[in-house]
């Protein structure tokens, strides 16, 4: 009976009359049964004893052990399942990411570009239950994933983004504009641009501001990613001699990006080193959760016709054995 419960708990105290009738057949029932005298009975104790004899009480047994169970069946024993119904409304998130060939530069280890990605790519691990997509951008852009719940695919097309595949430049309109036609038909509860880049906009159709005005029209928060380290930075350029490292000045539009973020009801951030992009990406994931509701059930069971059917079987079986094995003289 582990685990069971009883919705009728007070029958269970009838249980206490199977002791007392055990005591009362032990000691007044034999007082019942008819004697025949005989001059001595040492004949009789010679005599092997049949398997009856060893048996003779079974039926009393049988019957005790029936009415234990009718009794159980009264309390209405019951099991019990539990279970939960777990609703989860997520968050559609677009990676946008910056490919220029700055993006190559080493203030990051192992540059920036890497960086960028390994971090992302934890990300992405973190949250299992959202939507995401890709986006890069230099001088054109594309999507490299649409929205997917397919996180498989978004890290392995992550881990192919190299720079130098479209044209150089930094078409920070653009991109963002590409991860806005993405997820304006998005019925998320929260939908997210993350943009990541090292430099200022000099290239593409669209004004940053005309894109971030875009997003804020179709409810998307864009949360900007300065990355780089203050003043200049080791960038690999080839010389006849092979590459060598030159360091090149860093200039990010701080002002646009945090104009962008503003606009959006985002944040403005600055990744001077690979530990400062992984506290950023942490930020951002503790302030878009996905909504979970666990509704908790339980259902109960009635469980008594077992012990009924058992206990009707065991009263058959008495019977049975009482007209037939063990017929007594007097029946």
């Amino acid at each position: 009976m582990n685990g069971m419960e009883f919705a009728s708990q007070g029958f269970l105290y009838l249980l206490i009359i199977i002791p007392v009738l055990i005591a009362w057949y032990v000691f007044y029932g034999n007082r019942q049964q008819a004697s025949v005298r005989f001059s001595h009975s040492d004949d009789f104790v010679r005599m092997p004893k049949s398997w009856k004899v060893y048996l003779r009480h079974s039926c009393f047994g049988i019957e005790m052990a029936a009415l234990a169970l009718l009794i159980v069946a009264m309390a209405r024993p019951q099991s019990s399942s539990t279970g939960e119904n777990i609703t989860i409304e997520g968050i559609d998130i677009v990676l946008t990411l910056d490919v220029s060939t700055s993006m190559l530069a080493q203030d990051l280890k192992p540059d920036r570009l890497e960086a960028a990605k390994n971090v992302a790519a934890d990300f992405i691990d973190a949250r299992p239950t959202d939507r995401m997509g890709l986006v890069v951008f230099s001088g054109e852009t594309f999507t490299q994933v649409p929205l997917t719940t397919d996180h498989i695919i978004m890290q392995s097309s992550l881990r192919e983004v190299k720079s130098r595949i479209i044209e150089d430049g930094t078409a920070i309109g653009d991109g963002l504009a590409t991860a806005v036609s993405r997820l304006k038909e998005s019925d998320a509860i929260s939908k997210v641009v993350i943009l990541l880049t090292d430099g200022e906009n000099n290239a593409g159709s669209i004004d940053p501001m005309t894109a971030a005005e875009m997003a804020k029209i179709f409810g998307i928060r864009v949360y900007t990613i300065g990355v780089g380290r203050r003043g200049t930075a080791p960038y690999p350029v080839q010389t006849p001699f092979g590459t060598r490292m030159q360091n090149i000045a860093v200039n990010i539009d701080e002002t646009l990006l945090r104009n962008i973020a503003d606009e959006t009801d985002g944040r403005y951030f600055r990744a001077e080193s690979n530990q400062k992009l992984i506290e950023i990406y942490d930020e951002i994931d503790k302030l878009e959760r996905s909504k979970i509701e666990i509704n908790e059930f339980r259902n109960l069971h009635e469980e008594f016709t077992p012990f009924v059917t058992w206990a009707l079987v065991l009263l058959i079986a008495a019977f049975l054995l009482r007209k037939t094995v063990f017929k007594s003289i007097t029946d």
